[in-house]
């Protein structure tokens, strides 16, 4: 399986999750660029990990699938809220309404609910208790016809350049691609955005979370966001 890592040099969390995966990991640069910015590749039981540096900002990054050959994305990415409360998240992408932060309207996005699962356990174990560990909602771009999710840092720039939440990340990533473990995965509706359904779902049961139909959404939650999401 091939796994491409997306980092931005727009976003301070995504620059710091970066440094941290090569300092924890022996990643070795690669010949090849892309968009003018080194590739690294590192290899984990049956997995070509490679990480790569985009200079535009990660939610709009549409069709990327089409540029990298990739089974699974993994955006590393800030988390920003009006609240700025310390917190490391996870979600898979897409809109259940208009499309205002990337992607496409009404149109969610495959994701791949056991490595989601695995890498939010990670994130829970290792977590101090500086941050709050969550599953958010899904919501926002960008727009890909291959597995992605986003694994971030919130939620403010004073967090976003944390070096131990960086380390948390970038360790909760690669443990978590080492883990082979599959589980069958649920469609969550309703909770808020971070939602704490999901995060109970992941911590106690044997289930692993999908998508995230919030409450906010479900007025427009219809038969074909279901299709959708299963």
């Amino acid at each position: 399986m091939n796994i491409a890592i997306i980092s931005s040099t727009l976003d301070p969390a995504s620059v710091n999750i970066k440094k941290n995966l090569l300092n924890e990991f022996e990643f070795i640069k690669l010949e090849n660029k892309f968009e003018n910015n080194d590739v690294y590749g590192y290899l984990i039981n049956n997995k070509d990990i490679k990480l790569y540096t985009i200079d535009s900002k990660l939610i709009f990054a549409d069709d990327l699938d089409k540029k990298i050959d990739a089974n699974v994305f993994v955006f590393i990415s800030k988390h920003v809220a009006s609240d700025g409360k310390p917190s490391l998240t996870i979600h898979p992408i897409g809109n259940f309404g208009k499309a205002e932060f990337g992607g496409k309207e009404k149109t969610l996005h495959f994701t791949n609910p056991s490595l989601l699962k695995n890498i939010f356990l990670e994130m829970y174990k290792n977590n101090n208790e500086k941050f709050e560990t969550t599953v958010e909602a899904t919501h926002h771009g960008p727009f890909l016809d291959k597995q992605a999710l986003f694994v971030e840092i919130g939620s403010v720039e004073e967090y976003w350049q944390d070096k131990e939440a960086g380390k948390i990340i970038a360790n909760s990533i690669i443990n978590g691609l080492m883990n082979e473990k599959e589980y069958e995965s649920v469609f969550v509706v309703g909770g808020s955005h971070y939602n704490y359904v999901a995060n109970k779902v992941m911590l106690k049961s044997d289930y692993s979370v999908g998508h995230i139909c919030a409450k906010y959404n479900l007025k427009i939650l219809d038969k074909d966001l279901i299709k959708q999401s299963l």
